[in-house]
């Protein structure tokens, strides 16, 4: 017998079934990771149209099968719509998704990695803070949250204002997460870590990153 449940999450990625159905992967704060069929969400006028994009985050009410969710209604909160206007923003977004999606597990209670990820993406559409900063703060954050971040390098030459903001970056509530700038010299050794922890942390590549490169 179907249950019905609701749960709070993020669209990551969706995709095309049959004629007029799309099939949607959901990160939600109490199920993890899930795959949700949005019956009909392709027809015009369909409740569900505009619901399962990536970005969207509010209330999904699903039907609970045994081996599949299907979506009744959908409570968006925030489609992200900021991102349709800026490509490059969009770019750094996806990579978030992406990372996002590779972290979190089906049936697998991650409600800090999502509050991450919205607020991440929040500051994204912020002109005061730098794509590139919060690209580094998003993933040094993330290791913390997954339990694989290894702290500062040792052996390294590195300013004390980076391993300043690296403690910053651990240590504070998330909603001062995204509460300060640090000069051109700090970035780039912000950036070179996070490459290396990437590499040494993270085991396949992410589409989105050869997008970001091109920026």
């Amino acid at each position: 017998m179907e249950e019905l449940v609701s749960v709070k999450g993020m669209v990551i990625k969706h995709s095309p079934v049959g004629d007029y159905d799309w099939v949607a992967t959901i990160f939600t704060a109490d199920r993890g990771k899930i795959t949700a069929f949005a019956r009909s969400a392709r027809k015009p006028g369909s409740k569900l149209a505009g619901s399962v994009e990536p970005f969207c985050f509010g209330t999904f009410k699903l039907f609970a099968g045994r081996s599949s969710y299907n979506i009744v209604e959908a409570d968006i909160e925030n489609y992200f719509e900021g991102f349709r206007q800026d490509l490059e923003g969009a770019c750094y977004g996806t990579f978030f998704l992406e990372l996002a999606s590779y972290y979190t597990r089906e049936n697998n209670e991650d409600k800090e990695l999502l509050n991450l990820l919205y607020i991440s993406l929040k500051a994204l559409l912020n002109e005061k803070i730098q794509n590139r900063l919060v690209r580094c703060i998003y993933e040094l954050r993330a290791l913390c949250i997954e339990g694989e971040y290894p702290g500062i390098p040792e052996g390294r030459n590195l300013l004390e204002s980076t391993r300043y903001a690296m403690n910053y970056i651990i240590t504070s509530p998330l909603q001062k997460l995204y509460s300060f700038e640090v000069s051109k010299e700090v970035l780039l050794e912000l950036e070179e870590i996070n490459s290396e922890y990437r590499k040494k942390f993270i085991d396949r590549p992410f589409k989105s990153l050869e997008m970001l490169d091109v920026f």
